[in-house]
């Protein structure tokens, strides 16, 4: 039971993981009929109002206050300082880089957070697209 319980948490976690999608730089471009087909734009929002970009975040965070995932829960984080999300084990680099998350530092952090913040656990490679990240600093600023 043990042994098919951590298989199960380790393909749950390479799929969570998997979901963090390449940065822009690595999408590919080709808009002719013989490439591949143009990648969307992640800045369109969907029916529930979330941008496509989102979905990148998704697979580790919550948007629900209270429900940490992977990540800890995005609900609320626009202003917040970074390490604040009670029950969440953040690591010593995030508690004690002092940022607070206002439109400049979700800008950078998300573009590529393991630069901003050495030694983060997130793992994520980054949000290369401006109007991508401008569309999620948008929405994540809307989470109560």
């Amino acid at each position: 039971m043990q042994k098919t319980l951590a298989t199960g948490t380790i393909i749950a976690l390479a799929l969570a993981l998997s979901a963090c999608g390449k940065p822009a730089a690595e999408q590919p471009a080709g808009n002719d009929a013989s490439g591949p087909a143009p990648v969307p734009s992640a800045s369109m929002a969907a029916a529930d109002g979330k941008p496509a970009a989102f979905a990148q975040c998704a697979a580790c965070h919550s948007v629900e206050a209270g429900k940490n995932g992977v990540g800890p829960s995005l609900a609320g984080v626009f202003g917040r300082k970074a390490g604040a999300v009670p029950g969440f084990a953040y690591s010593d680099a995030n508690k004690n880089s002092g940022l607070t998350f206002d439109e400049q530092t979700l800008d950078t952090y998300l573009t590529n957070p393991m630069k901003m913040v050495p030694g983060t656990k997130m793992t994520y490679a980054g949000m290369g697209n401006a109007a991508d990240r401008k569309a999620l600093i948008d929405y994540l600023k809307t989470l109560k």
